[in-house]
């Protein structure tokens, strides 16, 4: 499971990706879902978009800035096999990260999922919970929190980047 914002593409600072033009990927990040595509049977995207909720991001840019993601990545020979997002402005949300709503759709829609095999790679504590509330290993990235506890219990590892962790799983 991966988030998206701070983790598959650079996050925007008190601000929301509105736009397929807006999208940057990290360096590196299509080559580590490549590599996830090989390692993993199935790689899900479960994001907040607090900013469709807000009427700050069309619907319709969101699901175009999935498509081009999707799309960018299958061309590298990656995959996602799917992306849930939950536009949602309350906190208490059932599917807002991090309570288990995303996750649990997915466990749904793919019964194959075994979430004490999943981990959940995000940038946020928000993220970390997600993945202990779902019962997952989880994996923070540094890009937007630099300065974190690593011995912080929500936390299994810490790597600056999608790509460091797709290097530390293929050297094991």
């Amino acid at each position: 499971f991966l988030d998206r914002d701070g983790v598959i593409n650079h996050e925007k600072e008190n601000d929301y990706i509105n736009s397929w033009d807006e999208f940057i990927f990290y360096p590196g990040t299509v080559d580590a879902i490549r590599r996830f595509s090989i390692l993993f049977h199935r790689i899900i995207v479960v994001t907040n978009q607090r900013g469709v909720g807000k009427g700050v991001t069309a619907l319709k840019d969101l699901e175009q800035i999935h498509r081009n993601m999707r799309e960018e990545i299958m061309m590298a020979g990656g995959r996602i096999d799917a992306v849930y997002y939950c536009p949602d402005l309350d906190n208490s949300s059932h599917h807002r990260k991090p309570n288990p709503g995303m996750g649990l759709q997915a466990l749904k829609d793919y019964p194959d999922i075994d979430l004490s095999r999943c981990i959940m790679v995000g940038n946020t504590f928000s993220d970390m919970e997600f993945g202990r509330n779902l019962g997952m290993n989880t994996i923070l990235l540094k890009t937007t929190m630099p300065q974190v506890n690593i011995h912080d219990n929500r936390i299994d590892a810490v790597y600056d980047s999608l790509l460091s962790f797709a290097d530390q799983l293929l050297a094991n």
